[in-house]
């Protein structure tokens, strides 16, 4: 998926220590939220068996995890949908873009490409990004991208080593 400027696609095992290299980088942005990619990512062993894994899931149509690539191929993110419920038609966004692009739309884009993969592709009815209220960058995606405010999740997301947060609900109807 080519979006102005940068690409959207499954990671291949070529892409190990770009990854790898990715998520050392961003470590204190993914300690929080993505505490299971960073521990999956911690060694070049670990990002092989991660990029083996993901690519197994998207065969088998549980989860779909794609890097965000620039203009030059290089891994500036990573763009999830997950929790895939079939029978409901439903998928959750997650997703991260490294500290040096933050803030340029390039999280809104690639969102809003996976929406026409999820709704026209899987014909998901469904999506939703759950994201906390401090996490204004990915409550504002959500917003760009069309979704709506649903519900405030008590102690949905535990963080490692620290109490469970409530977690803002959004979600976005498929209108076909």
């Amino acid at each position: 998926m080519l979006i102005q400027d940068f690409i959207i696609n499954p990671l291949n095992t070529n892409d190990v220590s770009q990854l790898h290299q990715f998520i050392i980088d961003n470590k204190e942005r993914l300690k929080k939220y993505f505490p299971v990619t960073l521990s999956s990512n911690s060694t070049l062993e670990k990002t092989t068996e991660y990029i083996v894994t993901k690519n197994k899931e998207i065969e088998e149509r549980s989860n779909f995890t794609f890097a965000i690539r620039n203009e030059k191929s290089i891994i500036i993110g990573l763009m999830i949908l997950k929790k895939i419920d079939w029978a409901k038609k439903m998928g959750e966004f997650a997703y991260c873009i490294g500290s040096n692009y933050e803030g340029k739309g390039h999280t809104s884009k690639a969102v809003n490409k996976m929406i026409q993969f999820a709704f026209n592709e899987l014909q998901l009815k469904t999506l939703q990004i759950i994201a906390h209220k401090t996490n204004i960058g990915s409550c504002k995606v959500a917003e760009n991208c069309g979704f709506s405010w649903k519900k405030t999740l008590l102690n949905e997301f535990t963080p490692v080593n620290e109490t469970p947060l409530d977690m803002e609900l959004y979600e976005l109807e498929n209108e076909k």
